[in-house]
């Protein structure tokens, strides 16, 4: 932890604390924050949304960003860690693989390291101090560019609040997890602060041979809001500076084990993983400016990310030697068997760790303009957004030579061999306007957004190689929303989606992934039931892919490749409800269920490793064909327990057959999480949680180096303060 900067941050929200007095402010400002506003009943928007309030949130006090999102229809993950520490989402059918393929943002602003240089999300904001999670599927996500085909994730910080609150959450549990979550804020006369700080850390729960060595993390987290009001005449009117600090260190690794050895023993580490290490830390500096006029309001943001980060692990058992997957695939073969017993310590010879030194800004000015008018009877409702914007990534990727030694000990490092020594940077000019306009019961939206991209790929080593790339593209979106009564109502929308390529894609052949998706739905909010059911249709003139380090390691890294023509169509479902058992006791509950089928519609071989020899016909990987989630509850004045039961069926890891993993499935999977709350005073509350009760074990990937393991069993007990 960085006690440097952290206290800097602290020091500076309470010098600007005791500068506060006189009388409150008279406006919060959650609503500028949070896209999707809790007062709309029935939301008219076209596209499919989801809000997952601070409510809910706390409900489960999950940590993980994945099981927040196990009750979101179409949203399809592939685990990794347990812990969710570097997560992979998708919505809709798309890669889940980090997160690159949806538009990641926190309070409206981008925050992937490098959105449009490299956009696989390595870093990923703390669910924890969150206090809401927004998802944008279809026409909905035009807005929240520049990937615009599978949809747009928004995590909501805290809010500066109207008066003093203070919150405290303390929580420990098994494998030495524990977690400290403290924030204060006020506000008065024209001045408002909040401090907030997060800690959270484990022991891990696998074991390395021949090491006492634990495989679990330590991350920190700091966030201060300085806030000063200008508001006059009831028209909301302010600035806000938010400065966050954040770090990890996490002993994690991409290689698993074999299928024998995670059947004997599945929360095991070779003995050739032991100095792998990631650490990073992250910044945000961000200046808000928000003044609401007669008919118009303008959000300006200008702001600032630098991310860096180092991974060391494994990478290869030297120059001749089978890649690491094979070896791990086929252990018992006569040419791997060495190689098997290097990694896991019985057996002398070369270990090479590869460390992936990245450093990453981005940075830009967005100014996003509401504006409400009448014109010819009928009611506009007009948002424009312009976005100036500017990320790198700087790469320095070496690698060092151990000796393991037969008692599974690694030795000295070599000198460092630097392998990949580059920059990638992107300059993107992004506007947007969309009109909805309200025709008595039709809410009718119609948008348009445009991507101007400028990029260069610079090899560091090589002044002469180089690469400059232009991209250019307008992308349309239309929906309906028709109100058929008060509670319920009809929707459908159709729009283009695009996926920008690499800077550094030399190769003219490969395109920019685009796709025309289709929706068609339905959304109740009636007394206490609420429903929303939705029909998609992706419909992909090019499929495109890059190659990343967490999905192989025989592929070059950050190289795109071509899928051609894909169709993904599916259904999502949610219905959520409240019954009440007795005049103190009600039983929330809410169900969803999400069904996608894809197809490629052209047989090609392919190097990239998830497609290999593709069929027509063949499925994209990583979808599951049917999930469901349930989620039952009882609730009094003063306790609460909640059940959370998530099904996910089979998935494929490749497409095609070519493949070094033809024919393997990560197997359909049922989790079930439970968690208990109860109100001591009307300010401190216990409770517990218990992670997948049954202590399922299961393969959750194969991806990039063997199978890995989910989280077991995990029993925590935790106390809030809120004031």
């Amino acid at each position: 932890m960085k006690y440097n900067k952290i206290t800097l941050l602290i020091a500076s929200a309470c010098l600007y604390s005791q500068l506060a007095n006189g009388e409150q402010t008279q406006e919060s400002y959650v609503e500028h924050i949070q896209i999707l506003g809790t007062h709309d009943k029935l939301r008219t928007q076209g596209g499919a949304t989801s809000l997952i309030g601070e409510e809910a949130l706390a409900q489960f006090e999950f940590d993980d960003i994945n099981k927040v999102l196990a009750n979101v229809p179409g949203v399809n993950i592939r685990e990794e860690d347990g812990y969710g520490l570097r997560p992979n989402i998708g919505f809709r059918g798309t890669t889940p693989e980090r997160s690159k393929k949806i538009s990641l943002m926190e309070d409206g602003i981008l925050i992937s390291p490098a959105p449009y240089s490299a956009p696989s999300a390595y870093y990923f904001p703390m669910v924890s101090r969150m206090t809401a999670v927004e998802i944008f599927k279809g026409p909905a996500a035009i807005k929240y560019g520049p990937n615009t085909v599978a949809g747009a994730l928004n995590l909501v910080t805290r809010a500066v609040p109207k008066y003093a609150e203070t919150g405290i959450d303390l929580a420990y549990g098994s494998d030495n997890y524990n977690k400290a979550h403290l924030h204060h804020g006020n506000s008065s006369g024209k001045f408002g602060y909040l401090i907030e700080g997060l800690h959270t850390q484990a022991d891990g729960f696998k074991n390395i041979d021949f090491s006492k060595q634990d495989t679990g993390f330590e991350k920190n987290d700091i966030m201060t809001k300085l806030k000063y009001d200008l508001s006059q005449d009831n028209q909301a009117h302010y600035l806000e500076l938010k400065l966050a600090y954040a770090d990890e260190t996490s002993n994690e690794t991409y290689l698993g084990l074999t299928d024998q050895d995670f059947a004997d023993s599945p929360y095991r580490r070779y003995a050739a993983t032991s100095e792998d290490r990631m650490n990073w830390d992250h910044q945000t500096y961000q200046l808000t400016h928000f003044i609401e006029l007669a008919e118009f309001n303008v959000l300006t943001r200008l702001y600032r990310h630098d991310f860096a980060r180092d991974w060391r692990k494994i990478s290869s058992l030297g120059q001749n030697a089978p890649a690491l997957l094979e070896v791990l695939t086929a252990p018992d073969d006569p040419e791997n068997q060495e190689y098997y017993a290097r990694l896991n310590g019985s057996e002398s010879g070369d270990i090479i760790l590869g460390t992936n030194d990245r450093n990453y800004r981005s940075q830009g000015l967005q100014t996003d303009l509401g504006w409400q008018f009448e014109l010819s009877g009928l009611q506009h409702n007009v948002d424009l957004g312009l976005r100036l914007h500017k990320d790198y990534i700087n790469r320095d990727h070496f690698e060092q030579t151990y000796q393991m030694s037969s008692q599974g000990q690694l030795g000295q490092a070599s000198e460092k061999t630097f392998t990949t020594v580059n920059r990638e940077e992107a300059t993107a000019v992004s506007i947007y306007a969309q009109d909805a306009i309200q025709i008595e019961q039709l809410t009718l939206t119609a948008g348009v957004r445009g991507e101007y991209i400028d990029s260069r790929y610079q090899n560091r080593k090589n002044d002469n190689d180089w690469l400059e790339k232009e991209s250019r593209i307008w992308l349309p979106s239309l929906s309906a929303f028709y109100r058929l009564s008060a509670d319920y109502g009809v929707f459908a929308g159709v729009h283009k989606g695009y996926v920008p390529s690499s800077p550094q894609q030399n190769d003219q052949s490969v395109e920019a992934e685009q796709s025309i998706n289709y929706e068609i739905g339905f959304r109740q909010n009636h007394k206490n039931l609420k429903t929303e059911f939705a029909l998609f249709y992706n419909d992909y003139s090019n499929l495109k892919e890059s190659c990343t380090f967490s999905q192989s390691s025989n592929c070059p890294l950050d190289t795109d490749f071509n899928g051609g023509n894909v169709n993904v169509a599916g259904l999502e479902s949610q219905v959520a409800s409240v019954l009440s058992i007795n005049t103190s006791i009600d039983m929330p509950w809410s169900f969803t269920y999400s069904y996608i089928y894809s197809e490629f519609e052209q047989s090609f071989d392919s190097d990239y490793p998830q497609w290999g020899l593709v069929t027509k016909g063949d499925s994209m990987p990583y979808q599951p064909e049917h999930s469901l989630a349930l989620s039952l509850g009882l609730r009094a004045t003063d306790w609460q327990l909640s059940a959370q039961i998530k099904y996910t069926s089979e998935m494929q890891e490749t497409a095609g057959a070519g493949a070094v993993l033809s024919g393997k499935l990560i197997p359909s999977t049922t989790m079930v999480d439970l968690s208990a709350n109860y109100l001591l005073t009307n300010e401190q509350s216990i409770y517990l949680k218990i992670d997948n009760v049954t202590d399922e074990t299961q393969i959750v990937s194969r991806r990039p180096n063997g199978a890995r393991p989910g989280k077991p069993r995990t029993l925590i007990l935790g106390y809030k303060f809120n004031y």
